[in-house]
């Protein structure tokens, strides 16, 4: 049986172009034969490219990965993506931290790098939540203005003038859902 070398990369948006393509050659300099990609947030429940490649490795293969945020979102969901890989046989290598579960030191380090990273985030987290709630209290936090129901008269003007839904929206830079959540706010007024 040969073992494979495969690898995943992402990006959390299109506009990450460099970012996927510095991913992707650094996992072919690594000697990955196939590479898993998508460009998806880290938050999206669906992550495609990673259940395919997550079902494809075999016993001996090794699944390498850039960063371990590339990989993982928090650590339950690291502990989920390395259980279904302890339970295929198949190890993990990261290469920014040089990190390889198929060595005891590389999975006491994982899981020492998953746990701070998920405190780090809870820490950031929290203090984002008391400066919201400090600027509100001051009264200096309104939240974000919707776009849409900013922009709520051009909608109606422009689709009184006949224009389409489409080019409403190529020229207010709204979300289809956005025009049609304010047309049938009217239609229901």
């Amino acid at each position: 049986m040969t073992s494979a070398i495969i690898g995943y990369a992402r990006t959390s948006t299109l506009d990450q172009t460099a970012g996927l393509e510095a991913q992707l050659r650094d996992l072919k300099a690594v000697g990955c034969t196939k590479v898993f990609q998508e460009q998806v947030s880290s938050v999206d429940t669906k992550r495609p490219e990673l259940e395919r490649a997550l079902d494809y490795v075999r016993e001996g293969d090794t699944l390498v990965v850039t960063k371990l945020d590339r990989l993982a979102r928090s650590m339950a969901n690291l502990v989920d993506i390395t259980s279904k890989l302890k339970a295929k046989g198949v190890e993990l290598r990261v290469l920014a931290l040089n990190l390889d579960t198929g060595t005891p030191t590389g999975k006491l380090m994982l899981n020492l790098l998953g746990s701070i990273a998920e405190f780090e985030r809870e820490l950031m987290l929290e203090r984002q939540r008391e400066g919201i709630a400090k600027a509100k209290a001051e009264g200096k936090y309104q939240g974000r203005a919707p776009t849409a129901r900013r922009k709520a008269e051009d909608i109606r003007r422009m689709k009184a003038e006949g224009k389409t839904i489409d080019s409403i929206i190529e020229e207010l830079g709204v979300s289809r859902s956005s025009v049609f959540r304010m047309l049938r706010d009217d239609a229901n007024s």
